[in-house]
């Protein structure tokens, strides 16, 4: 490369993206570095000057700063969190009080014990940073948003969670007042959906419309875990791209105004009342960055999209970057769909517009392929009908959805013929249900598969080199990619 080139100016969205990369990996970092080295506001001062200084000349040689720029923030904010988890190394094994708020769905267990996510801790009379996951034996109808208090012996924490405590006794249970509205609206809809549609069909319909995976029995999810539908039952962005999508078509004849605005409240909306998991995290942040983009006729690129929105996620919480396997497939999967599918679409069939049915099979394809390396490494299995049944399924998740919420509509207007109003979506959701647990009962339904991590970065380098190829080959601007159209 000439010295010419390397003077040449780079649009400042490429340094964003650049510097977002930076972030997730100076995070990503923190667990194998000291835990005070990077935790003086210093080293932030020092990246954001760093950044400061990249994005004012905006030359190709300056690249590499921009990235040490990156890292230095993410290390920075990863260290600030590590050091407050470290308090809790000093209870492990040592039985405390703790109380916290519930920030999540409650998980049910197979002897009926109840698996809480906690927020807003105080151990022993101390305010403690992060989340603790707790089980617990209790017949108290603990909800999300209620405050809680245990006792029981503290342990080392796994994924995002800063220690947990496991067979803890229930010593203080409060609903607050109003408490979490979402969730209250959300539950009493969802009762009104089973005045119209049985079980296990009501639970599926209300996992693809409100993403209440924890309502669905056991066996059935076992089953769309075999299935690999599992995506398309908990708060992610397959339901919330249907969502504003739908409200972007319906309200964009009128005025592109009312087609952004609706489209927001539905993000904001299907956030609330899911709840802000890593997964509906990003997934709201990517959908509310492109609708704006769409809305002021602007595009971005998925290169830049993808990082700054992992970058905004972990500096929020740098725990989603250490060990949380949802925040992995969550951006694994939005890269398959934004960035795969629409080059595997325009390699093989040119310039033609995708029908529904070859979007969906190609949006689902790309997923797999993108995701398969983490789940390989997570659960040593492979879903080998997982490809069939989502083609089979996900082209009438949109339509279940729609007539579960008609019949949830229908019941609270006139409940005497919910059952009428909810025959429709009844017999699709029978349909799904039956299918899942058919595939998932045969036999060659899951391969075990052990790999090393080695594997799964040649796959992943593999999979990138596809795309560049692909991306050459056919001179397509990724930026055309983009999930509110």
């Amino acid at each position: 490369m000439q010295l010419w080139q390397l003077r040449r100016f780079i649009h400042q969205s490429w340094l964003i993206a650049l510097v977002s990369v930076g972030i997730v990996l100076g995070v990503i970092m923190v667990p194998f570095v000291k835990q005070a080295l990077f935790g003086d506001v210093i080293w932030l001062m020092a990246g954001v000057s760093l950044a400061a200084m990249v994005l004012w000349r905006k030359s190709v040689y300056l690249v590499p700063f921009m990235i040490l720029a990156g890292v230095l923030i993410g290390l920075w904010r990863g260290s600030v969190l590590q050091s407050q988890l470290a308090g809790y190394e000093a209870l492990f094994g040592e039985t405390v009080s703790m109380q916290g708020t519930v920030v999540d769905d409650v998980d049910t267990g197979r002897r009926g014990e109840l698996y809480m996510r906690l927020d807003q801790l105080v151990v022993n009379n101390s305010p403690m940073a992060g989340r603790m996951w707790v089980s617990a034996r209790t017949n108290a109808s603990i909800k999300r948003g209620d405050y809680v208090g245990v006792r029981g012996v503290v342990s080392e924490g796994f994924g995002s969670f800063g220690a947990v405590i496991y067979r803890a006794e229930l010593e203080k249970w409060q609903r607050p007042e109003p408490g979490d509205v979402a969730r209250q609206v959300r539950d009493w809809f969802a009762d009104k959906i089973r005045l119209g549609i049985s079980e296990p069909q009501a639970s599926l319909g209300l996992g693809y419309l409100l993403g209440q995976k924890r309502a669905l029995p056991e066996d059935l999810q076992e089953a769309l875990v075999v299935t690999g539908l599992t995506h398309v039952v908990v708060a992610s962005g397959y339901n919330l791209t249907i969502l504003v999508r739908l409200a972007r078509r319906m309200f964009e004849k009128v005025s592109k105004y009312l087609a952004a605005l609706s489209s927001s409240v539905m993000v904001l909306a299907f956030v609330a009342v899911t709840g802000a998991s890593p997964s509906m995290s990003r997934a709201g942040l990517v959908a509310g960055l492109s609708l704006a983009a769409w809305y002021y006729g602007r595009k971005f690129h998925p290169l830049v999209l993808l990082p700054f929105a992992a970058a905004i996620t972990v500096m929020i919480n740098p725990a989603f970057g250490w060990n949380d396997l949802g925040w992995q497939l969550s951006f694994a999967a939005f890269a398959g769909v934004m960035i795969l599918a629409p080059l595997l679409q325009r390699y093989f069939f040119g310039e033609r517009e995708p029908s529904t049915i070859r979007q969906i099979i190609g949006e689902t394809l790309s997923a797999h392929i993108v995701t398969l390396p983490i789940l390989i490494l997570a659960f040593g299995q492979i879903g080998n009908v997982a490809i069939l049944c989502n083609v089979l399924i996900l082209p009438f998740v949109p339509l279940a959805m729609l007539l579960t919420f008609i019949t949830g509509i229908g019941a609270i207007v006139v409940p005497d013929i919910a059952t009428i109003l909810g025959m429709p979506a009844q017999a699709l959701l029978v349909y799904m249900t039956e299918t899942v647990q058919y595939f998932a009962a045969l036999p060659w339904a899951q391969t075990n598969v052990q790999v090393g991590l080695w594997v799964a970065g040649i796959a992943y380098g593999v999979i990138v080199a596809l795309c560049i190829y692909m991306a050459r080959a056919t001179r397509y601007d990724l930026k055309e990619s983009n999930i509110v159209k």
